[in-house]
This record gives C-alpha cells, sequence and structure tokens, in this order.
C-alpha cells in the first residue's frame, strides 16, 4: 500500500506539472479587432504561426470597450493562461496593476514598458523603419509633397510621423510634409472614412504619396489615395496587397515576431526589456510582387544604404518618445 500511495503522489505530482507546463498562452487585441489587416492583425498572425508550428491551442480575447481592458487581463490570468499577451500601449496602466496580483502569471506588453518582475515589454524602433519609407515617399514623389496620417494624437504616433519627416528630408531637404492626426480618443484607430477624408485633403495639398500609422484608419487612407491616382504607404503589417500597384510599400513593424517569441517561450518567458529595431529585424520595409513595379533599383538601393548605415549607428534617426521634440517637421 505505501509504494502504491508513493507511486499515485508521483503521479499527481507529475499531472500537475505537466499542466502547468502546458498551460495555454494567451493574446488580448487592442480596440479595432484582431482582422484590423494592421497591427492586431499582425499579433493575430504570430499566434498563428505558433499554432501551426506547435499545434498547440491559445485563448484569444478581443476587445470591445476600454472599460474591458482590466477584466479581459484578470479572466485570462484567473483562467492560467501563460503567458497573457496585450497588444498596445493603453494596456500599461492596468498591467502594472494586475501583474502583482498573479506572480506566478507571465504576461508581454507591446508598445509600453511596464517595469515589474513577470512583465516582459517589447518595444519598436518604429522611427527607423519609418524614416525608410520617407526616403522611399520623398524619391517616388512627382509633387514635393509627401503626407502623413497618424491615428490618436499620443507620442508613439507621432514617433512614426518624425522618423519618416526625417527621412523624406534626408533625400529632399526642400520637400514638404503635410502630417495629420485622425482624433484624441481610441476610436481614431478605427475610422476609415475619417482616413479617406483626410487622405483627399492632404492630396488637395500637392501629397501625391500618404503614409498611414492609424490601425483601421489607415485602410480609408489606402483606399483614398488608390481613388485618387496617388501612392500610399502602409504600416505594421504588409498592405501592399491590400491595392496592388498603388501601396507604394509597408513599414512592417513586426509584432508577429513579438507575439510568436512570447508564445514560443511560455511560462519561461524572459522578463524585462526587448527592443525591436532594424538591427534586429524588428521593423523593416515591404518589397513583393504588388509593388515591385514603383520601387527602382536605384530607390531600393538609396534606402538600403542608409539601412545599413542606420544598422551600423553612422545615421541615428530622432526618436519623438526621447524629448518629445521633431526637428524635420511641425506637429
Amino acid at each position: 500500500m505505501t509504494l502504491q500511495r508513493k507511486f499515485l503522489g508521483a503521479a499527481a505530482v507529475l499531472a500537475l506539472t505537466s499542466g502547468a507546463a502546458l498551460a495555454d498562452p494567451a493574446i488580448i487585441y487592442d480596440l479595432g479587432g484582431k482582422f484590423d489587416k494592421s497591427f492586431n492583425e499582425a499579433a493575430f498572425n504570430g499566434a498563428e504561426r505558433w499554432k501551426a508550428e506547435t499545434g498547440g491551442t491559445y485563448k484569444e480575447l478581443e476587445m470591445q470597450s476600454e472599460a474591458q481592458r482590466e477584466q479581459a487581463l484578470r479572466r485570462l490570468a484567473e483562467a492560467g493562461a501563460n503567458p497573457v499577451v496585450m497588444t498596445g500601449f493603453a494596456f500599461g496602466d492596468v498591467l502594472n496593476k494586475v501583474a502583482p496580483d498573479f506572480p506566478d502569471t507571465k504576461f508581454a506588453i507591446i508598445d509600453m514598458v511596464v517595469e515589474q518582475p513577470n512583465v516582459k515589454s517589447v518595444v519598436f524602433n518604429e522611427h527607423e523603419g519609418s524614416y525608410l519609407v520617407g526616403m522611399m515617399a520623398a524619391l517616388a514623389s512627382k509633387t514635393g509633397t509627401v503626407g502623413f496620417i497618424g491615428g490618436m494624437d499620443i507620442p508613439l504616433i507621432r514617433k512614426f510621423g518624425c522618423g519618416y519627416a526625417e527621412g523624406v528630408k534626408a533625400v529632399n531637404p526642400d520637400a514638404t510634409v503635410v502630417l495629420n492626426m485622425t482624433g484624441t480618443t481610441p476610436s481614431a484607430w478605427n475610422d476609415p472614412v475619417k482616413g479617406a477624408e483626410l487622405a483627399k485633403a492632404q492630396k488637395s495639398q500637392g501629397a501625391d504619396v500618404i503614409y498611414a500609422a492609424a490601425g483601421g484608419t489607415g485602410i480609408g487612407v489606402l483606399q483614398a489615395a488608390a481613388d485618387e491616382g496617388i501612392l500610399s504607404i502602409g504600416v505594421d503589417s504588409n498592405q501592399n496587397y491590400l491595392h496592388p500597384g498603388q501601396v507604394l510599400t509597408s513599414m512592417v513593424k513586426r509584432v508577429d515576431n513579438a507575439v510568436y517569441d512570447a508564445f514560443k517561450e511560455g511560462a519561461e518567458m524572459t522578463t524585462g526589456i526587448n527592443v525591436m529595431g532594424l538591427a534586429n529585424d524588428g521593423v523593416g520595409y515591404a518589397m513583393d510582387d504588388n509593388n515591385a513595379p514603383l520601387v527602382t533599383d536605384d530607390m531600393k538601393a538609396k534606402v538600403e544604404e542608409a539601412a545599413a548605415k542606420i544598422k551600423s549607428g553612422e545615421i541615428v534617426v530622432h526618436d519623438y518618445m526621447s524629448d518629445n521634440t521633431c526637428p524635420a517637421a511641425t506637429f
């Protein structure tokens, strides 16, 4: 009987240990939904890549309102998900509050730094990738005027716009960069009609290439640019396919890699700050059959030369987040 009890006890411990090791990861998408063809969808693609490679399963939640952030985070942690990944800076305050209540759960947040021992903070050098697509915009522009349309007016999105303007000016110091933000509330991420209106207004000011860093709102920007016969630049995901021959390129932010890596590490995920930039393929620009006719070999060579210099440190792109200024443009 003693031997049997020992065997059953060992089996129970093994079962508990295995259950913990095999806890499902989870992801919470920010407002705009997982099929926004941009930021959230990049995160979804990373989760799906992990699922396809491992055969594993994961939990997911799509936010419907700001009020759901804390509830969603607590629900997944209480259900035993590990790690729990969330997309977007707006989870920062809530995560800072919730993480200490679940010390055995690992959390990963994209686009915000949360200094808790069980949190991995993934941030990107968006200004580096934006600099490269800014160069490409200036090289493609025939009018010498290009545009930028951001989503919610926050420092992070100004970081995109500022890097873009610096890249434009590196090619053409006399270029005009028209910058607009969609709004000051989270609804600015999902207003394609407003995005289209802003794109048409920028065209009327002479812009013939417009970069959209606006989540779902950007879909309206890209559509309006195509309708108006000018070029657009996508963001986060490769959006070249949305309007083949009309999207000059996309500034790719590898949110998919961030989610994939977190899911792959699982409950043993390394915490702390992880910076993803050009040097470690965290950002870049998209080339494929959809935009190949728009990008000449000379354009690509100039952009690649700049990319190499950014990676080596010879070119340091201004980071708006460092001091909230933008030498290349005025917001």
